[in-house]
């Protein structure tokens, strides 16, 4: 029987994940775009395959029970938040993200944001365009120019010590003079090859001059940085995050940096997205906010589209897929599908 590929968002962007992506192995390609559970289970429940991005699709157990044929989820993004992986283990469904497509994307975005507020270029950028130019200026000579200070004499924190922060160590290691990282699953030999010091949370916010969060979000990491967490801070210390803003407690951001716990933040992602436009951190001018953007370029975009199309494929062999989220499928997959 031929397999039926079943994507349930229709965004110009994916334009390139089309009928010819599957020809290798003649399977029907459907592109539909599902907004309900009651739309995702009408389209998938005879499918083999099913392609998604969590961040903008939730997957729940409702929907897993009535995927009666679906044998893998290609997550479009290496976040998979938005899939309850355990229901789908529980139905024999493999779950498979783009674990490593940004790497050097997303590390290279973090420096650009810890060099944004270390130089204070939208800062200064801003005092230029309003005709205040250098030491003339009380403004720069009196307010920005005193809080700028040499990055080699700086402690990075990383919150999650994965793909990206690994990557992201030796573009870093030469602009500042420590690296901490705080991530209870990365073996100590990992960090000391690179290093980096592994330390608890505590720690790292009371040490470092800018926390930059790298972790997956789960039920554990779930506003893991509070108000509690931004008092342990350093009031010149910045907060940059390219993982996901439920990691952040929004509120507590607001007013942590309205406050002065801390100096400011660099947010490529909220809580939720889009932000609503009054959101009262759209109007802070110690934020900065890039829009989701961490991820892209040319290469990475190719990269995106192409791995889910290629884990469909490698399932449909007989094999598993290269980035597989939930390895204790197995057993049930090979009872369910051999």
């Amino acid at each position: 029987m031929r397999w039926k590929v079943v994507m349930t968002l229709d965004l110009p962007a994916y334009s390139d994940i089309n009928q010819e992506s599957f020809r290798e192995i003649d399977a029907d390609f459907v592109k539909q775009q599902c907004d309900s559970e009651e739309e995702i289970i009408a389209l998938c429940h005879d499918a083999d395959a099913l392609i998604t991005i969590s961040l903008y699709q939730r997957l729940n157990r409702t929907v897993m029970e009535r995927l009666n044929r679906c044998k893998i989820i290609a997550n479009i993004g290496i976040g998979y938040d938005g899939i309850e992986v355990d229901a789908a283990s529980d139905q024999g469904i493999c779950v498979a993200n783009v674990a490593d497509y940004c790497l050097d994307e997303v590390a290279e975005h973090t420096i650009a944001l810890i060099l944004a507020w270390g130089r204070r270029i939208i800062t200064l950028h801003g005092l230029v365009k309003e005709g205040k130019w250098t030491i003339q200026r009380p403004e720069m000579r009196n307010e920005v120019w005193p809080r700028m200070h040499r990055l080699r004499d700086q402690t990075l924190g990383l919150i999650g010590f994965g793909h990206i922060p690994q990557t992201l160590v030796p573009k870093v290691r030469g602009l500042v003079a420590r690296i901490l990282a705080c991530d209870p699953y990365v073996d100590q030999k990992i960090a000391t090859r690179l290093g980096v010091e592994l330390v608890e949370l505590d720690h790292l916010l009371a040490e470092s001059d800018f926390v930059s969060v790298h972790a997956n979000l789960t039920s554990e990491t779930k506003d893991l940085l509070g108000i509690d967490q931004f008092k342990r801070m350093k009031q010149t210390a910045f907060l940059i995050n390219t993982a996901r803003g439920g990691i952040v407690d929004r509120e507590a951001l607001y007013t942590a940096l309205t406050q002065g716990f801390i100096s400011g933040a660099g947010l490529d992602v909220v809580d939720p997205e889009p932000p609503d436009p009054n959101d009262p951190l759209l109007k802070l001018d110690n934020v900065i906010l890039t829009g989701h953007s961490a991820h892209a370029s040319v290469e990475s975009s190719i990269e995106l589209h192409k791995r889910p199309v290629e884990e469909v494929i490698r399932v449909y062999k007989g094999e598993w897929p290269l980035n597989l989220v939930n390895p204790e499928v197995k057993d049930r997959f090979n009872r369910k599908f051999k």
